[in-house]
């Protein structure tokens, strides 16, 4: 069967289930925010899905996928409220001609 080849264990409680769609979504999420254009909309995405990956990382009990998923979404919550506050300063197209300048020399 090709379901039990790509999924050998399906959660049986609903618990399980919940916790497997939420990491789902997380991941999503996460790849999803690399796309995205604008700054603010980038951190939120990222946000909710390292809070959504932490969840699944503790109901694994992986400390070390903890720790990462919680620095990653403070990190984007400091990011958005310096960018909600303007302390924020965005770094534009002009930050990529002055590094193909000095790599020129």
């Amino acid at each position: 069967m090709l379901l039990q080849n790509l999924f050998p264990f399906l959660p049986f409680q609903l618990l399980e289930t919940l916790i497997y769609i939420v990491a789902a979504l997380g991941i999503v999420l996460i790849t999803y925010g690399v796309f995205l254009e604008t700054e603010r909309r980038q951190d939120l995405v990222f946000l909710v899905g390292a809070l959504c990956l932490f969840d699944y990382a503790l109901y694994i009990g992986n400390r070390i996928f903890m720790i990462a998923m919680a620095g990653f979404a403070l990190a984007s919550l400091v990011e958005f409220i310096e960018i909600m506050i303007g302390l924020h300063k965005e770094e534009g197209k002009h930050t990529l001609k002055k590094i193909k300048q000095v790599g020129k020399k």
